[in-house]
C-alpha cells in the first residue's frame, strides 16, 4: 500500500523535524501512547492514523521515499 510508513521511517522523520511524540501526536490528531507502539511495530495503524501522520509530516517538509532498490527512507523538501 502506497500510504505505509515504516516503524524506522515514522522514527526519522520525528528526528528531521525535531519533533517529540507529542508535538506528532498533536499534529495528527492521534495519541502519544499509538505513536510509541507504531515506533516500535507492536501494531499496524488504521489507515485513517497513518493518513494523519502522512499528513502532518508532509506539512513540514518530510517525504517519505519508498522501496526502490535502496531501502525505504525520509528526507525533508528543499
Amino acid at each position: 500500500m502506497k500510504k505505509d510508513i515504516t516503524p524506522a521511517q515514522l522514527r526519522a522523520a520525528r528526528g528531521l523535524v525535531d519533533w517529540t511524540r507529542e508535538q506528532l501526536a498533536d499534529a495528527a490528531g492521534t495519541t502519544v501512547r499509538t505513536l510509541a507502539r507504531l515506533e516500535r511495530g507492536e501494531t499496524a495503524p488504521r489507515l485513517s492514523t497513518l493518513c494523519a501522520i502522512r499528513s502532518a509530516f508532509e506539512s513540514v517538509g518530510v517525504v517519505f521515499i519508498p522501496e526502490n532498490g535502496g531501502g525505504v527512507g525520509v528526507r525533508l523538501k528543499k
